[in-house]
């Protein structure tokens, strides 16, 4: 049995070993397309599936499959990672001053087996002018995270307020990855 990591994130990677799980990396093509109209945490949730079911095949029947997709949401809104710094700007000034979600859906498979559950975790901006958008942008931080920012880099000055687990901000909600990994097994500081 291994500890599969469906994901290329250098992020998960890091809160994986930050956990001590010994598991190897594997991605394969998944449709990470969302329902515009659905419950944002009901379509993050889909999209760790399809990632896991697109592993599988390539993994043993007695693999454990961590697969997991982030988006973050204010006002209903989706937001994925930014497709250009224009995009970026957009989605900060929209995260100014404001409330909003950070939505992680988690996938755990084993065999034809998958428990998938969806964690959230509120955040509040500090106000942001555009000026400090505009460096924030300049330093190439937001363009590969959700909502445009990484809590655990430069943007960590612009939160205020955070209710909920830090590091699903970060992509990985890490206590409930360690008990859904329990159940199928898998020790964790020795038990």
């Amino acid at each position: 049995m291994s500890v599969i990591l469906a994901s290329g994130s250098p992020r998960r990677k890091e809160l994986l070993e930050r956990m001590g799980v010994d598991f190897l990396i594997r991605t394969a093509p998944h449709d990470e397309t969302m329902n515009p109209f659905g419950v944002p945490a009901d379509e993050v949730a889909a999209v760790s599936l399809r990632k896991a079911e697109a592993v599988a095949p390539h993994c043993l029947e007695e693999d454990i499959i961590v697969a997991a997709d982030t988006v973050v949401v204010c006002d209903g809104l989706v937001m994925g990672k930014p497709q250009s710094e224009a995009k970026a700007f957009s989605m900060l000034r929209r995260l100014s001053g404001r409330e909003h979600q950070v939505m992680t859906g988690l996938t755990v498979m084993c065999g034809d087996q998958a428990e998938t559950t969806t964690v959230v975790t509120t955040l509040r901006f500090r106000q942001l002018s555009d000026e400090e958008i505009l460096a924030y942008i300049a330093t190439g931080e937001p363009m590969d995270k959700a909502g445009a920012y990484g809590i655990q880099g430069l943007a960590a000055m612009f939160v205020v307020g955070i209710d909920g687990d830090y590091y699903n901000v970060m992509g990985l909600p890490v206590c409930t990855l360690t008990t859904m990994l329990r159940k199928q097994g898998v020790k964790l500081l020795g038990c």
